[in-house]
């Protein structure tokens, strides 16, 4: 019976100090004291959904920023583990960029376009001379960041290009005559004319706009056209063999302070230089590209 009266009593109390489970309970019956220690209360907890879900409209990833500004390991993370890898094949050259996600619509980009690109332009008119492109090696690395105004595949993109572009020409003369100015050049006298054109922006901003259609998940195409300013062009004219040659006049002879038996190759190549350097060839240069993008 005793046994009984303290099973009743004990159950009574437990069940009231529900709230003081971490704390022992005691019980007296009599001249007798038993102790209960309570099981402690089990506390659930709901871990917040990760937030890194694919948009498939967007076609980035969400919540990138949280994870760059949620300490040194979720940066260090997301360094290594870019939204998207990209090939591409323009203007530029060929190359390919990361992208990081800031959020839906913005993604910053890092990348690289060049290589020998001359067969995408064609020979290069400077008033009467014509220049035949024979070798384009370009270097273009940039950091830009490609905007989704709208949320969908319309795309608008700003940078700045480090540009290294190097541009060899070569030119013959027309019917036998160099024209430059407004002098003709005996053209067998003066030989071929070769040069070399670089810009002189080491910085050349850019502006895109363009479409990235999504096919999968992780998988879509894209393309875009723009301009970037490479600035001024620097240039160097060099005629085929001696310089110090003498050059014979075909017309203008009186438009120019020498006489016309000391004209050499290397006075013609010079005249030749600086309008070369006039013309600031691709001053803006086209950016037409378009390429493949694989979404992480």
């Amino acid at each position: 019976m005793r046994l009984i009266k303290l099973t009743a009593i004990s159950a009574a109390v437990l069940a009231s100090t529900a709230a003081l489970a971490a704390e022992p309970v005691i019980v007296v019956d009599g001249n007798d004291a038993v102790v209960y220690e309570a099981e402690p209360v089990a506390v659930a907890y709901e871990a917040e959904p990760v937030a890194y879900a694919y948009d498939t409209d967007a076609g980035i990833v969400r919540n990138t920023a949280g994870a760059i500004v949620g300490g040194t390991t979720g940066f260090f993370k997301q360094v290594i583990h870019p939204a998207s890898v990209s090939a591409e094949v323009g203007t530029l050259g060929y190359g390919a960029n990361i992208g990081w996600s800031l959020n839906e619509k913005t993604e910053l980009q890092a990348g690289w376009a060049g290589g020998d690109v001359s067969d995408l332009f064609g020979d290069i008119d400077v008033n009467d001379v014509e220049y035949d492109i024979k070798d384009a090696d370009f270097s273009n690395p940039y950091l830009g960041v490609q905007l989704r105004p709208t949320g969908n595949w319309f795309t608008m993109g700003a940078g700045i290009i480090v540009p290294d572009n190097d541009i060899d020409v070569t030119a013959e003369g027309k019917n036998d005559i160099f024209k430059i100015g407004d002098v003709s050049y005996n053209a067998t006298d003066t030989g071929k004319l070769s040069g070399t054109i670089e810009h002189r922006n080491k910085l050349a901003p850019y502006g895109t706009i363009g479409f990235r259609p999504n096919i999968t998940n992780n998988f879509g195409l894209f393309g875009e056209i723009g301009a970037a300013y490479m600035g001024k062009t620097n240039a160097t004219v060099r005629a085929t063999g001696d310089a110090d040659e003498l050059v014979g006049y075909v017309s203008g002879a009186d438009t120019v302070s020498k006489d016309e038996s000391t004209v050499t190759r290397g006075d013609v190549a010079a005249a030749a230089q600086k309008e070369l350097e006039r013309k600031d060839y691709l001053e803006w240069m086209p950016i037409v590209k378009v390429g493949a993008t694989y979404r992480f």
